[in-house]
């Protein structure tokens, strides 16, 4: 048995997609757990930009089975412009499996998403993709599964529930139009149909290739701090990016994930509403957004940049328990004379190094810095540690001891090949 999860240890964007692909070259299955569509990965293959939103991010490799978990919401719609997408990219998708489990975002969903948010003084910021009303249906029961759709009885008596609850909010709380039964019924059994070859119980599939002593890889979605228990409540996605998300989101025991990697760029984003203590307002956040090209791959939003947040990362070490941190963006930090990193908050005149859950303690924090020595060399070409800049090198040894995890990768671009690895971690079980 080998396996690896990829967590996202920031708020998201981090370069997951970039990690799990580099890694997917050696695995058997690569396995989404948790999100929907609202989370985007950017791959660079040879110098080629591909998108994926609900594909996990190992469907380059036609060697590898490429699993939609039972954590995910699925968009069909989405999903299959995403099957198309690929196919006109020369990818092939006869690798996909979707969960039987996962739950459906109905178009009903991202119209509530709208609605709930506009009703919200303090706005969350969400990309309106339905996320959140679809698991909000899951945990109320009234939500679609993938298997409801292959039974056109069964989706016919979910989806009347369904839109007896949908209907009565849209008509007497939002003065809107019922939705119209017969409408959505005839298109979701459609996607049905069009689903059923890639459908399965993928946590057989996926216990089953444990057993097998198959090299398995989770992906997580968005970040560790917009984990819907962990994160900076209520400015949260709604599910669990947490590494323990993927036991329950794959359908597996927690005593099946051998390692841990928390991926994090060597500064920070984030986008839309939220706590963010190292949070940039001047030239040298601009700067870094200009040369990272920090916009979001769902909404184009530009994202908010700041300086290395260790103290949020050594919240993300605890509650998913990294084993090793792969650092990206390197190369965006050339050209600084000096750069920083938050190792301890300050809090009302007290010095601490955890994460508040308080809202109201998070924006007192003033982050307290330790500076450390930039490099202005180009350093797109290095392929070891050695090919760094001293300083380069240094910044990278210092954030690992702050952090007291081991550095796995280090980036220095965005390309598959910008990856250096510094330990095997599939024979580091």
């Amino acid at each position: 048995m080998s396996s690896i999860v990829i967590a996202g240890a920031q708020w998201g964007d981090e370069g997951k997609g970039k990690i799990t692909d580099f890694l997917s070259q050696k695995a058997d299955f690569v396995v989404r757990y948790a999100g929907g569509d609202n989370a985007g990965h950017t791959l660079v293959i040879d110098g080629k930009k591909l998108h994926v939103q609900l594909i996990p991010s190992g469907i380059f490799l036609p060697q590898v089975t490429n699993v939609i978990g039972t954590g995910v919401v699925v968009n069909p719609e989405t999903l299959f412009n995403e099957i198309n997408y690929l196919k006109e990219n020369g990818v092939t998708v006869h690798n996909l499996k979707v969960s039987s489990r996962a739950q459906v975002i109905m178009p009903y969903h991202p119209l509530f998403d709208e609605l709930q948010e506009g009703l919200k003084d303090e706005k969350i910021g969400t990309t309106h993709k339905g996320i959140g009303p679809a698991y909000q249906d899951k945990l109320d029961r009234i939500g679609i599964r993938i298997a409801d759709l292959l039974d056109p009885k069964t989706l016919e008596k979910r989806l009347k529930q369904a839109l007896k609850v949908k209907n009565l909010f849209l008509t007497k709380v939002y003065d809107r139009e019922p939705l119209d039964f017969e409408t959505i019924f005839n298109q979701y059994k459609e996607y049905g149909e069009r689903l059923r070859p890639f459908v399965a119980d993928t946590s057989y599939l996926i216990n089953e290739a444990l057993d097998n002593d198959k090299r398995v890889l989770f992906e997580g979605a968005q970040g560790i701090m917009l984990d819907i228990d962990h994160g900076t409540y209520p400015f949260v996605t709604s599910s669990n990016p947490i590494a323990g998300g993927a036991a329950v989101g794959a359908g597996l025991g927690p005593n099946r994930i051998d390692q841990v990697v928390g991926v994090a760029k060597v500064y920070c984003s984030r986008v839309g509403e939220g706590p963010f203590p190292t949070e940039l307002f001047d030239e040298v956040g601009d700067t870094i957004r200009d040369v990272a090209h920090e916009y979001g791959v769902v909404t184009g939003r530009p994202r908010r940049i700041g300086w290395l947040d260790t103290v949020a990362l050594r919240h993300a070490k605890r509650v998913s328990g990294l084993t090793q941190l792969s650092l990206n963006c390197l190369d965006v930090l050339s050209g600084f004379k000096t750069l920083k990193v938050a190792t301890h908050y300050e809090l009302d005149g007290q010095i601490i190094d955890h994460y508040p859950a308080s809202e109201a303690d998070l924006e007192r924090c003033q982050p307290v810095y330790e500076e450390l020595p930039g490099w202005s060399e180009d350093i797109t070409k290095a392929k070891t540690l050695a090919d760094l800049p001293e300083n380069a090198r240094n910044y990278l040894k210092r954030v690992c001891e702050i952090v007291d995890l081991p550095l796995a990768t280090f980036a220095v671009g965005p390309d598959r090949d910008a990856t250096n690895v510094l330990t095997d971690l599939w024979a580091n079980k």
